[in-house]
């Protein structure tokens, strides 16, 4: 009984510490200024405040979530990729994200678990690796507005673009990397979010 209370109030502190760091480390990653994410001051907490509401749910759920499963939210939409054991899991996750407060759209990508392939994992690690570099050399991508997951040859990316240009020069980038087998782009546009910085 201690045990559980204790995990509860760390992760609450968890919870309250990792929403004080938003303002210096930023949404999409360590070092990354939130006057580089072209969503309000506004959208990117209440994004930061779901996100962290369905992290904690899915770790309450079952603590394997941390490692197996992906979360992100984008102007209220939740993107959800990783791996699970059976399909009935995957349903069970997306509809505690449908039941997130605030949420407008959720796209699930998560793939039912095969056996480990250690060859498989490697060339996704290269593949996100490599993506993640161009983006970086390209001067007409803002590489830090996106994330990216690669499984089985597959790369998935979630982001904000300024415009259709650097849309489309992601998705360029992402379908010129040797062994890419499929692209599947969440791509918001400034423009289609619901409140922008002025």
């Amino acid at each position: 009984m201690k045990v559980n209370i204790t995990f509860k109030i760390l992760l609450l502190l968890l919870f309250i510490t990792s929403c004080v760091g938003t303002s210096s480390q930023g949404i999409f990653g360590t070092g990354v200024s939130v006057a580089l994410d072209p969503r309000s001051i506004g959208t990117q907490i209440d994004d930061n405040i779901m996100q962290k509401n369905l992290s904690s749910r899915l770790l309450l759920k079952d603590k394997k979530y941390v490692l197996s499963i992906n979360t992100k939210v984008l102007d209220g939409r939740i993107f959800i990729t990783g791996k699970v054991e059976d399909p009935e899991e995957k349903l069970q996750i997306t509809k505690m994200a449908w039941e997130t407060n605030g949420v407008r759209s959720v796209k699930n990508n998560i793939i039912i678990k095969e056996e480990f392939n250690f060859k498989q994992s490697a060339k996704d690690l290269l593949i996100t690796s490599q993506l993640r570099t161009a983006m970086i050399v390209n001067k007409k991508i803002k590489s830090t507005n996106y994330n990216i997951d690669t499984y089985k040859k597959k790369i998935y990316i979630y982001g904000i673009a300024q415009d259709k240009d650097e849309m489309k020069q992601v998705i360029q980038e992402a379908k010129s990397i040797l062994d890419v087998d499929k692209v599947v782009a969440s791509i918001l546009l400034v423009e289609d979010l619901r409140i922008q910085k002025n």
